[in-house]
């Protein structure tokens, strides 16, 4: 997710010196710090001392870590490139009962690093897998952003062609929720044009260098950020957008009727249901809801109007 090359200095005597204990066997996950080295929890610490092997994105930064903390483990890389060839060899030694701890460089391994295939591996050969929870460029974001956390949705990076990351942002239009984009400084403003473009102006924040000495937050619209990183160029560091979602269109009852009436002329209730619910911004249950009431109605003008008599009620009885 992000990188420890000006990771902060601490004092490593939390875990220097002491005996290790051993880690249970099976794959053990764990977050490290996202730029401040003394946000590294104490079971963590225990955890790369008591580890029959530690699998790294790269195992130079978190050998500076290590060092920080005074710990010695053995370290190997395990990462997109290697993957395919080291899983057999990580299952192996899962089978033969090791204990084994999988960290990205930084932040929560699995989200936007590699990982995910090797638990669902360990988990097929029946092998314990354990979380150990810390930090995430993702949560801390969320928390300076001042958008709402109640509901968000994580799209890690967007692709970087033109034409991809228009229909990708054009998919996250619709989302319900705070968006959470990672991207590369250098990327920054032609990113925030055209999410400008895509979303309208909504409030955003761009947060940078989280949990470091230069870390800043710059709140304001899409367009205004746009045009701020224009002017002034990228910046440095690691960038996490936050991104608020889009305005609840509180539609009136004649709106969704009109709406509602026109589209179930060509299409069936729940189509027409799901169809106006995006574009109106609302739930579709409550959509569906009134096509029902509204075709039952139609339903019950069709009885009743001239020449539609009840079965059973003809002329003379």
């Amino acid at each position: 997710m992000t990188t420890n090359k000006d990771i902060s200095s601490a004092s490593g005597n939390n875990a220097a010196g002491k005996q290790a204990r051993p880690l249970a066997p099976g794959l053990h996950i764990a977050a490290t710090p996202i730029g401040n080295a003394r946000d590294v929890s104490l079971r963590l610490l225990d955890a790369f001392a008591g580890a029959d092997l530690v699998l790294c994105e790269d195992t130079r930064e978190t050998a500076k870590l290590l060092n920080i903390h005074g710990i010695s483990a053995k370290l190997e890389s395990y990462h997109e490139h290697n993957a395919e060839r080291m899983r057999p060899r990580i299952l192996a030694r899962l089978a033969d009962g090791a204990a084994i701890l999988l960290v990205s460089d930084a932040g929560t391994p699995l989200v936007s690093d590699p990982g995910y295939k090797l638990v669902r591996d360990v988990i097929a050969e029946d092998h314990p897998v354990t979380a150990l929870p810390g930090p995430s460029s993702v949560l801390a974001a969320l928390c300076v952003a001042g958008l709402p956390t109640d509901r968000f949705f994580f799209q890690g990076f967007l692709p970087a062609k033109q034409g991809a990351r228009a229909r990708t942002i054009a998919e996250l239009a619709p989302v319900p929720a705070t968006l959470v984009i990672l991207e590369a400084a250098k990327r920054i403003e032609p990113t925030l044009a055209a999410l400008a473009e895509g979303l309208g102006p909504r409030e955003a924040a761009v947060t940078r260098e989280l949990t470091k000495r230069f870390e800043e937050v710059r709140r304001g619209t899409l367009p205004d950020l746009a045009e701020h990183y224009a002017a002034e160029g990228p910046p440095r560091g690691e960038v996490v957008l936050v991104v608020a979602p889009p305005e609840e269109l509180v539609a009136n009852d004649d709106a969704l009727d009109a709406a509602l009436k026109d589209a179930m002329r060509s299409q069936s209730a729940s189509r027409a249901a799901a169809e106006v619910a995006k574009a109106l911004n609302m739930p579709r249950k409550r959509a569906y809801a009134r096509a029902l009431e509204l075709s039952a109605l139609d339903d019950t003008a069709e009885d009743e109007a001239p020449g539609h008599e009840a079965p059973g009620h003809e002329d003379g009885e």
